[in-house]
């Protein structure tokens, strides 16, 4: 939803959005917030998807300091899911109408680039109606290395076998001080950048993340978010912005820890900022339920998926845990109508019992 030209606030500088975190309170900063927000997207909606995670492995040549997930080469620990096994999830996800599929993974140094194409194109055959969400920007740049092709070449062969959209994992700060010291061997900042915007050239939307919390300067996540405006200002292919806090359990950073103060100043400086964003995600997954319902007032219109499951964050001893029905009451608890949407944010048929009882 385009914002009305008289609504729209002032771009904030680099320097301004500075000075405004420094200097405003926390209502101060979710008010902006949302009224930011109920510019940018329905006043009166709060949507969410059906999905499910798929972490396909946990067998990753890049040991970063902030995961509890991934497992080395050769570890007794480390899996490949079987594509039987794959099915059983996504089943799973298409007998609750489910829609979306997120996969992710390690990067594996043995699985051949030809082993991702043929994931996508067998699932899609098998399962139309489902959204295969697939391959954050890390294991893109991975799959250039594996295959020789160039990024264009791979995102072209990928979007071939039928992907139309890209998680924006493996963003954390797309700072490269800040990168080099919590995964000195992962993509680099611009490689991250560079996915997103070609994947948009080609026809690919996308999400985008913020994890911080961590090592990072006020003036690094600022400088995060000044990246992605300029990419959106070129493409306008991201969808979404969502942001969270480091989990650090079970991880060489364990003892940082970020909590709900900081978590909604951040999210409501991104709504902000981010004002050729649409869709900003509440992060439920990280925050808990109560959190995630009070950051729809702190810039939030969206809380992301019911997540079947998810491995990643509950390795790091992060384990909240939700369903539809209570999203749904969620956000009318908040003052909202709750509404199914698709990865392109468009509105899908709510549950029968839901609607009637609307």
């Amino acid at each position: 939803m385009p914002i009305r030209e008289e609504l729209r606030m002032p771009r904030l500088s680099v320097e301004e959005a500075l000075d405004l975190y420094e200097r405003a309170d926390l209502f101060e900063l979710g008010e902006r917030a949302h009224a930011a927000r109920m510019e940018r997207s329905n006043p009166n909606v709060v949507t969410y998807i059906v999905d499910r995670n798929v972490n396909y492995t946990n067998i990753c040549i890049t040991p970063c300091k902030f995961c509890a997930f991934y497992r080395t080469p050769g570890h007794s620990e480390g899996y490949v899911l079987a594509d039987q096994e794959i099915d059983r999830k996504i089943d799973e996800l298409a007998e609750i109408g489910g829609v979306q599929v997120l996969l992710q993974g390690g990067l594996h140094p043995e699985l051949p680039f030809a082993y991702y194409v043929n994931m996508i194109a067998r699932l899609k055959a098998k399962y139309p109606q489902i959204n295969i969400h697939a391959w954050s920007p890390p294991e893109i740049v991975h799959f250039v290395a594996l295959s020789g092709l160039s990024l264009e070449g791979v995102l072209r062969e990928l979007w071939d076998a039928g992907q139309r959209s890209i998680p924006g994992g493996g963003a954390e700060i797309l700072v490269d001080r800040v990168r080099r010291r919590l995964a000195p061997t992962k993509c680099s900042a611009q490689e991250w950048l560079d996915v997103m915007e070609t994947a948009h050239t080609i026809g690919y939307t996308s999400s985008a993340t913020m994890m911080f919390g961590h090592i990072e300067t006020l003036a690094e996540r600022i400088e995060h978010l000044e990246r992605l405006r300029r990419v959106q200002d070129r493409t306008g292919g991201f969808t979404a912005f969502i942001c969270w806090p480091i989990q650090s359990d079970n991880t060489p950073l364990r003892g940082m820890h970020v909590g709900p103060y900081e978590y909604l100043r951040t999210q409501a400086l991104g709504r902000i900022y981010l004002d050729n964003f649409n869709h900003i995600q509440s992060s439920w997954v990280t925050m808990g339920e109560k959190i995630g319902q009070l950051a729809l007032r702190f810039g939030a219109d969206d809380m992301g998926g019911t997540m079947m499951e998810e491995n990643v964050v509950s390795a790091a001893k992060c384990t909240h845990r939700t369903n539809e029905a209570r999203l749904r009451r969620l956000a009318r608890e908040a003052g909202f109508q709750p509404r199914r949407r698709s990865t392109f944010y468009e509105y899908l048929e709510d549950p029968q019992e839901e609607v009637v009882a609307a």
